[in-house]
C-alpha cells in the first residue's frame, strides 16, 4: 500500500478509534470516519492479543496485501482503521480478503463489489 493511503500519525488512529463507526468481524474490525479529502487513507493496527512482535507485523502485512486489492474499489473521503484480531493471524489469505469485503461492504465503503 503506497504511504499517501495510510494513515501514520498516532492523532489520526486515535481520532478515527474514539469517533468513527466500527464493524466487527471475527478476523478483524473495520473502523471508518469520513475525512475533507479525496482519498482513502487505510492504517492497520495488531495488539500483543495477535501474538509476538513477528505474528503482528505478519498479520499487519496480510491485511495491508487485501487492502491493495480492494483499495481501487473504496470510495474516497474515509479514513480507515482496521484492527487485526488473534485468529487473523493463521486464516487462509482468502478468508481474509472475504471478511474485509463483507465488512467494506456493510460499512458503504466500496464502490463496486469485487467479483
Amino acid at each position: 500500500m503506497k504511504r499517501r493511503f495510510r494513515l501514520t500519525r498516532s492523532t489520526d488512529f486515535t481520532r478515527v478509534r474514539r469517533t468513527g463507526k466500527s464493524y466487527a468481524h471475527p478476523l478483524v474490525v473495520l473502523i471508518v470516519q469520513p475525512n475533507e479529502m479525496d482519498q482513502v487513507r487505510v492504517g492497520v493496527s495488531a495488539s500483543h492479543a495477535v501474538g509476538n512482535a513477528v505474528n503482528r507485523n505478519r498479520a499487519k502485512r496480510r491485511i495491508r496485501a487485501c487492502v491493495d486489492i480492494l483499495l481501487p474499489d473504496l470510495t474516497p473521503g474515509w479514513d480507515v482503521v482496521i484492527l487485526a484480531r488473534a485468529p487473523s493471524q493463521e486464516a487462509p489469505f482468502e478468508d481474509l480478503l472475504t471478511a474485509l469485503q463483507q465488512l467494506c461492504t456493510k460499512a458503504n465503503l466500496l464502490d463496486k463489489p469485487n467479483e
